[in-house]
Parts: structure tokens; C-alpha cells; sequence
């Protein structure tokens, strides 16, 4: 393979040190407080994950890191049902929002969430569809507030959900909320969805694969990332992304070898099948360290 250019490396979320630490607030606690002490505690921490959220630029920018997931907890209780002092504490802190997305676009970092496996568009429950998508819908309602464009390149990435349902995600996601469909990315798993299942789907819909080499090994069997299915796939999740250039794989060891789900703290291999990757968000317990390594080696 000729040689390519070095990738854009991503950080996921909370670094191992200090500097970007984000609060929250349990659901069981929170609704211990009556509503006055509840926006309170809403607004103290929501202006404390804004504040950190501006400086996640800065600390990206300075160790050439490129990518940055957001935190998918950021403002906890904003999908609240029946209670809206998230969305309306939210409201009231909308300029500093924009201006901590300014630093993100000034600095030319792309920025995605990654929300919770309680999140499943394709459930056999409609309640939990109905849930999940008002979940993504807040999601997309932040990147909205940051300032960010509406398209893959600041991207809301989930797995497959409920498994032999591919069908109907795929149905779902053609009336998803336009501020989600259009930034809608799917990726593969170890056990429910294998990049083969959900291609169609991403074919079909026009979403990107955001293709992930372990889970791949995993659900797989396979003996390492030096298989020939693992270049077969990144090539065939780059057709999915519009344009080319901007498809994302992810990068992951296992602690114990390549069939160990867990993460390692730092990346022990990288695919040969990554060489001419553009983005690879890395998901190592050891966060910046990681990256750093990684830089290291180039």
C-alpha cells in the first residue's frame, strides 16, 4: 500500500488527566430537590461543562489532535419527560454554548457524540423508541447550540440497537428529526451488528459506517487485525461517507489480546488496513496518552 498521509487523530470525551473534567448530577438525586434548588443545580453544572467545553479546543488544538467526542452525559436531565428546567436552563446559557462551539470552529476540530446503549431507534418497544428518539433529538439540539453544521462532519454515532431488527432501522431513520438524520452515523459491534448487516442499511439511507476493526475481530473470530476482511471493510465504509475524505474508522486493542473486549490503556497494534484512514478516533482506556504515543511512533 503506498504511503499516505498521517491520520487526524480523535479524543474521546474525559481525558486520564485533570483538565477536562465534567460534573453531573444522578437522576435519584436530583429529583430529591425541590424545582427552585433544581434549576440551581442544573445551572451550576451546565455552566461548568459549557466552560470545559470551550477549553476542550484549546487543549485538542495544542497536542494536534483533531477530533473530539463530546460527553453524551453533558447536560444531564436535559431529555427529562415530563420536565423541562433543563431545556429552559439550556436556553438561558445559549451564548456561552455558541461561543464554546466557536473555539471547536476557529480551531477547525471536528466534534461528535457517541450516546448511550439505552438508546434503541429500532426497539420492539414504541416506548423506547419514542424515548430514544427524543434522547437524540437533545443530542442534536446541543451541537445545534455549539454552532455546528448539520452533516456527518460533526457526527451522532450509535450501534445497530436491537439485533436482528435491521429492517427497521432502517424504516426509522428516513423520519428521524432533520437536526439527527442528517448527522447520523452508524457503527458496528461486537455481538449485535457485524459492518455486513448494517452496510445495507447505510447504503440504503445514505448514512455513514464508521467502521470499527476489534469489534469486527470480535464478533468475528477472527485472529487479529492483519485479516483481509479488515481492509475489505474499511474500504467498503468509505464508499458510505460523503465525501470519502471524511470517513472516521475507530482504533481499539483488547487488554489481553484481540479477542478482549476491554480496552487497553494504549494502542498495543494499528491495522496496516488504517494506513490511508483520514480520521481514527482512538478508544484507549489511557485517552491523550494514547494519542500522544500514537503521535510518537509517526
Amino acid at each position: 500500500m503506498p504511503s499516505s498521509p498521517a491520520p487526524t487523530w480523535g479524543l474521546v470525551c474525559m481525558t486520564v488527566g485533570p483538565e477536562l473534567r465534567f460534573r453531573t448530577v444522578t437522576r435519584t438525586r436530583y429529583q430529591q430537590l425541590d424545582p427552585g434548588a433544581r434549576e440551581a443545580a442544573l445551572r451550576d453544572i451546565y455552566a461548568h461543562n459549557i466552560a470545559r467545553t470551550g477549553s476542550a479546543a484549546a487543549f485538542c488544538a495544542a497536542r494536534g489532535i483533531g477530533m473530539y467526542r463530546l460527553s453524551s452525559a453533558l447536560f444531564p436531565m436535559l431529555d427529562l419527560d415530563g420536565d423541562d428546567t433543563g431545556a429552559a436552563v439550556l436556553d438561558s446559557l445559549s451564548e456561552e454554548l455558541r461561543a464554546a462551539g466557536q473555539g471547536f470552529l476557529d480551531a477547525g476540530i471536528r466534534v461528535l457524540m457517541h450516546p448511550d446503549q439505552f438508546i434503541v431507534l429500532n426497539s420492539d418497544s414504541p416506548d423506547v423508541r419514542e424515548r430514544s428518539v427524543k434522547a437524540m433529538t437533545a443530542h442534536a439540539r446541543v451541537m445545534d447550540g455549539l454552532g455546528l453544521e448539520r452533516s456527518p462532519w460533526n457526527f451522532l454515532l450509535l450501534h445497530g440497537g436491537k439485533g436482528g431488527r435491521s429492517a427497521e432501522l432502517q424504516a426509522v431513520i428516513p423520519d428521524l428529526p432533520d437536526g439527527v438524520r442528517t448527522r447520523l452515523a452508524l457503527e458496528n459491534d461486537e455481538r449485535a451488528y457485524s459492518p455486513a448487516e448494517l452496510l445495507p442499511v447505510c447504503q440504503a439511507t445514505g448514512v455513514p459506517l464508521v467502521f470499527d476493526a476489534h469489534h469486527h475481530v470480535v464478533h468475528d473470530r477472527l485472529p487479529d487485525f492483519e485479516h483481509p476482511s479488515v481492509r475489505s471493510w474499511v474500504l467498503a465504509a468509505r464508499e458510505t461517507w460523503t465525501p470519502p475524505a471524511w470517513q472516521v474508522v475507530h482504533l481499539s486493542t483488547g487488554i489481553d489480546g484481540p479477542q478482549d473486549r476491554r480496552h487497553s490503556h494504549l494502542i498495543t497494534a494499528v491495522p496496516s488496513a488504517y494506513a490511508d484512514v483520514p480520521w481514527i478516533e482512538v478508544e484507549a482506556k489511557g485517552k491523550e496518552e494514547a494519542i500522544a504515543a500514537l503521535l510518537g511512533r509517526a
